[in-house]
């Protein structure tokens, strides 16, 4: 099952708090989708998947947002 985050206009620490609190509602395995507009994300989400044993599936960088795919491990 995948979830959608939206944190657009929000700059670090903002979505990786909203990644981390939306994680612990999902199941193992499930997906989240998330939108953002910061360009910190592209280092800060994939340390902080690193930190707390999850993956980031997928980055796409599009002209004025970035789309990341993080899977729950464990």
């Amino acid at each position: 099952m995948q979830t959608n985050i939206d944190v657009k206009r929000l700059l670090c620490p903002m979505p990786v708090i909203r990644l981390g609190e939306m994680i612990d509602k999902i199941a193992v395995g499930d997906t989240i989708e998330m939108l953002a507009t910061d360009p910190g994300v592209l280092h800060d989400i994939p340390a902080w998947c690193k930190v707390h044993g999850h993956k980031v599936l997928e980055i796409q960088e599009k002209s004025d947002e970035i789309i990341l795919i993080v899977e729950k491990i464990g």
